[in-house]
């Protein structure tokens, strides 16, 4: 049965209807009543499936995201200042190398030397 109507309920209902509407303008009304369930059922339905769409949608949305450690800030090491008498052998060589270079540094200031030169 429908709900907690029972049969009697109903039949009356039935009757009541005929009386009020007559027995030609009862078959239109229970078209038009029908159509008109059905279509509250298809806005409800709708209207659920839109609401439950937006909370998931807001579920994921409040879901935070993965957060990667943050790295302290690494100081360059002070630079170590080095003994002329603790130099080693290759690094002397190299500085000799350097000074006897007969090629002028490549920096700006060297480029507009040389530049002026000609």
């Amino acid at each position: 049965m429908i709900g907690s109507l029972g049969l009697p309920e109903i039949l009356f209902i039935l009757v009541l209807a005929l009386l009020v509407f007559g027995p030609k303008r009862l078959p239109k009304v229970g078209r038009t009543l029908g159509r008109a369930l059905g279509e509250f059922r298809r806005a409800t339905s709708d209207l659920k499936q839109t609401i439950d769409r937006e909370i998931n949608t807001v579920d994921v949305k409040e879901e935070p995201a993965p957060r990667r450690p943050r790295l302290a800030a690494v100081e360059p090491p002070d630079p170590v200042e080095t003994d002329p008498d603790l130099q080693t052998e290759a690094e002397t060589e190299a500085e000799t190398d350097a000074a006897e270079s007969s090629e002028a540094p490549d920096t700006p200031v060297a480029r507009t030397e040389l530049a002026a030169e000609d």
